[in-house]
Formats: C-alpha cells, structure tokens, sequence
C-alpha cells in the first residue's frame, strides 16, 4: 500500500510540475513587450490541412499534434522604413543588388546547364506581369514572372520605382540571407513554420482560415487576387498590388496580414516527407524546427525554406495560399515581388 501511495504522490508531483511549466511557457515573460511585437502564449495544436479544407495540397497532411513555448511575433510584416534602419545602419547588401555568381548558381542546376546570358546575371530579381489573355496552363509560373534587372527592395516594381511615401508597406525582393541578416542585427530569428502557423491561427485552431471557414470574407479580411488570375483584378478588396501593413483586421493575437498580401519566410527546411515523419510518432512534437534537410522531388537541386500566407497574387484558381496550412518551399536565394518576413523573439534570446 505504502509503494502505491508514494507512486501515487510522485506521479502526482510530476503532474503538477508539468503542468505549471505549461502555464509558465504562456506566461507573459515581461511587462514591456519589445516594440512592435505581441505575446503568443504558446501551447498545442494540430498542424497542417484541416479535414474540411479541399483546396489542400498533399504535402500539407497529414495533420499532427505539435506544442510550441510561448514566444513574441512582430505585429506586421518588416517594413520598408525598418528595413532602411538596418541598411543605413548596417550598410547591408541584399541579395537582389549583387551580381549572380555562376560559379554558385550552377550546382543547383542539372549537370552541363549552359551559362546564360551575362545580362541574366546583373542584378535584379523576379516581378510580377499581368497576361493579357486567358492562360489554359497555370502551372507554367513564368508566364507572369518577369527577372528585371535593377529590381530589389529599394526598387520594387522596376528600376525606376522608388518606396517613397511607402515606408508602412512591407519590405520585398528580400532572400532568405538578407531576412536572417536582419534578425541577428535585430536580436532576433526567423519564425519556425510551426510557431508560424500556430500564430496565425490564434483561436481558430480547426478553420481554413485564420477567422473561420467563410470564403466569402475574403475581401474584407485579406489583401489577394480578386478576380480572373493573372489577367484582371477587380480590386474588391481595396488594392491592385501591395497593401501597407494593418490595411485589414488583425488575428486573434493581433498579428495583421498572416495571410495574403506577401509571403513570410521560416526557418524550417522544405521536406515533403516531414509531416508524415512527425505524425508516425502519434505524439505531441515539441518545440519543431523543421527537417534537418531539404527535400523536393520536383525541385532536387535546390535548398528550399518553407514560406507561408501567401500573398496579394493567390487566388482561388490558381494556389489560394491564404489558406492557414498552406505552405511552400523556395529557394534560399529567391526574391519576389510578394516575398517578405516578419520576426520572433523567444524567451531564450532574450535570457542571453
């Protein structure tokens, strides 16, 4: 009876504990949360496309039990006037305003791939070209993605743009080295896809959506492609191309445009197997980062990192990526007219 009771006791003892991590991990670390960012408390949920969700993609299942600590997200997506900061601070370079080393560029392209012409490798990166017809074939990206040289976050749309009077709108053309360069200027990191995911659904843990599973909400909670993709957008919902940051209601947790609008990056690796890695365990995974390595069948010669909420492009036709699970690997090197990221701060880099 005595070794029952003392297993008993321990066996609530551990409970106890665990549960008070639980609470502590929710907590609130600081009364004075960093400028421009918002608590989220952390805790479990399931991972990846919802049962009623029939626009999801294969590699966004199977659905699986992840816990992730409470950590601090920045409100918005970085700015163009916080961007400026770091550069002029900093005199950073991006990866769009250097010239392409076909040196580098070439071991992520099938053997004896010829050297394109040199004036493919100035500097600039991938805009965004409206079709003038009716496209039979979606899959077929380059038909409205145009490589412009002089293009990158400074010149947006082409060389001669500028971002004046666009200080509030998220800063784009931005590869996964210059958003990393960024957060150790800043004290920070890139989210993981999962702490990406659990904050942008906030309370709507089992939706498509971020605010539910109304398709029809669209123009008023999200900035996307309203009409017949990529030919002409009707604008419904207030904007052509780019929306500045909080144009639309935040989240649950406060977190403004978690879908649409511009891509966000992570720090997880692209693995189209990692989901069903973590959902063989049938355990909570904590705290995620993502596979060790890429992996992309369809693309195999290139390191790709996970982007997520899609962006002013998606539309229902084409990836309708506004969708909470959806997901997408890249190339850490890419830049894009609807590429951009937002930071984190967990309760590790703040202790050091």
């Amino acid at each position: 009876m005595n070794i029952l009771k003392r297993c008993f006791i321990l066996s609530l003892c551990v409970t106890v504990f665990h549960s008070c991590k639980d609470v502590d991990n929710k907590k609130e670390p600081i009364k004075n949360p960093p400028k421009g960012m918002v608590w989220i408390p952390g805790g479990t949920f399931a991972q990846g496309a919802v049962p009623q969700d029939k626009m999801a993609m294969q590699h966004e299942k199977p659905r699986h039990e992840v816990f992730v600590d409470g950590f601090y997200m920045d409100i918005t997506e970085v700015t163009n006037a916080e961007f400026s900061e770091f550069v002029n601070k900093t005199g950073y370079v991006t990866i769009a305003e250097r010239p392409i080393d076909w040196e580098v560029m070439k071991k992520q392209l099938p053997e004896n791939t010829p050297k394109p012409l040199d004036s493919l490798l100035r500097p600039g990166s991938l805009i965004f070209e409206k079709s003038k017809s009716a496209l039979p074939n979606l899959f077929d990206v380059s038909q409205w993605w145009k490589w412009t040289n002089g293009v990158n976050w400074k010149h947006p749309t082409g060389e001669s743009s500028t971002i004046d009077g666009q200080e509030n709108y998220p800063v784009v053309h931005i590869a996964f080295e210059d958003a990393e360069a960024y957060c150790i200027w800043k004290g920070r990191r890139l989210p993981t896809e999962a702490e990406w995911e659990f904050a942008a659904r906030g309370n709507n843990k089992n939706s498509i959506y971020n605010w539910g599973d109304d398709a029809t909400a669209l123009n008023e909670r999200i900035n996307s492609w309203e009409g017949d993709f990529p030919v002409s957008n009707s604008r419904k919902d207030g904007f052509e191309g780019i929306a500045p940051v909080k144009s639309y209601p935040p989240n649950d947790f406060g977190l403004y445009d978690m879908a649409g609008n511009v891509w966000e990056w992570t720090s997880d690796w692209y693995d189209v197997n990692y989901y069903s890695e973590l959902a063989s365990t049938k355990t909570a995974t904590k705290n995620p980062k993502g596979s060790s390595s890429a992996y992309n069948p369809n693309n195999p010669f290139v390191q790709e990192k996970i982007i997520k909420g899609g962006s002013f492009l998606c539309n229902a036709s084409y990836c309708a990526s506004y969708r909470t699970s959806s997901r997408m690997g890249t190339s850490m090197d890419s830049s894009f007219e609807h590429l951009g990221f937002r930071t984190v701060v967990s309760r590790k880099i703040m202790k050091e």
